[in-house]
């Protein structure tokens, strides 16, 4: 594992997670709970793209879309059970 891939995996989940939860307004947990979502998954979904993915997405390109598609999915997925846990 890279330091430099996690980081740049985090940012741009933090980004996708921050995106994520100013379109789709249903699902955000707030500016600081989009980024701290987006940026877990971000770590988590860039690191399995990485190993599963291999030497088909490579590089930065890799890392950056791994990174912001683990944003976006995590912070959909909390913010629905935030949803369903409030009703």
């Amino acid at each position: 594992m890279d330091f430099a891939s996690l980081l740049v995996q985090v940012i741009s989940g933090a980004v996708g997670g921050a995106g994520t939860g100013a379109a789709a307004k249903q699902y955000s947990l707030g500016t600081i709970g989009n980024v701290i979502a987006g940026a877990v998954g971000g770590g988590i979904m860039g690191q399995m793209v990485g190993t599963f993915a291999g030497q088909m997405i490579e590089g930065w390109v890799g890392d950056v879309a791994g990174g912001a598609i683990g944003g976006i999915i995590l912070t959909l997925i909390a913010g629905f059970i935030k949803n369903m846990m409030a009703k």
